[in-house]
């Protein structure tokens, strides 16, 4: 049996809630297409968050691998195209460690692009009615040390992985914050499984920035 292993994060930084973790939850809990999904809340811990991942694909092999995280700030849905070899934290994570140019994997490429279809992750999104671009840059906190470390554990020859930014949930958003519904990133979540289990090679269209 195909299997897909879906990610999210706990709540971080002060916030009650973090709606990774809880559309994830909810995909796990409407899921009923014929793949086995095997769904994990991660700490936002860098070595505990890396760890976990890790020994997640190799119990579990799986042939997909989306891990999310929360993007305060953005509007809509965006898939990942590059995770950078660097931790650089602003703020400290949940277990207080606060790393600042240190690599996710020392003497590790400088970068990995995510083997998911990105683009037409994107674009299916989209004509589904929910908002969603490509984005280039993970940042470099956990959510960047999680797409990191889950492309770098996965034999890319045979399986796909990637991460997807999600916006705040419209239910609990702080005040003035983009945010979508619980309901339509769960959505958008379970189209970016489906594209990555269906699509056998990505969209091409133009998606770069000019800043």
């Amino acid at each position: 049996m195909r299997t897909v292993l879906l990610t999210g994060f706990e709540p971080f930084a002060g916030d009650a809630t973090n709606p990774s973790g809880d559309a994830v939850r909810l995909v796990a809990a409407e899921w009923n297409d014929p793949e086995r999904l095997v769904v994990e809340v991660l700490p936002v811990e860098f070595d505990r968050a890396g760890r976990t991942l890790t020994e997640l694909i190799a119990t579990h092999r799986p042939e997909v691998v989306v891990a999310t995280g929360l993007a305060g700030g953005r509007s809509g849905i965006t898939p990942e195209r590059v995770a950078i070899n660097l931790m650089d934290a602003r703020i400290p994570d949940n277990a207080g460690a606060q790393p600042v140019d240190v690599p996710s994997r020392p003497n590790g490429p400088a970068a990995h692009f995510a083997t998911i279809p990105v683009k037409a992750i994107t674009a299916a999104i989209v004509e589904a009615g929910v908002p969603a671009s490509v984005s280039h840059s993970a940042g470099t906190f956990v959510c960047n040390h999680a797409m990191y470390t889950a492309l770098d554990s996965t034999d890319r020859e045979s399986r796909r992985a990637g991460f997807i930014h999600v916006p705040h949930a419209s239910e609990n958003a702080p005040e003035g914050q983009p945010s979508l519904p619980l309901a339509d990133i769960a959505r958008g979540l379970r189209i970016a499984i489906r594209t990555s289990l269906d699509a056998e090679t990505d969209a091409t269209y133009a998606a770069g920035t000019i800043s």
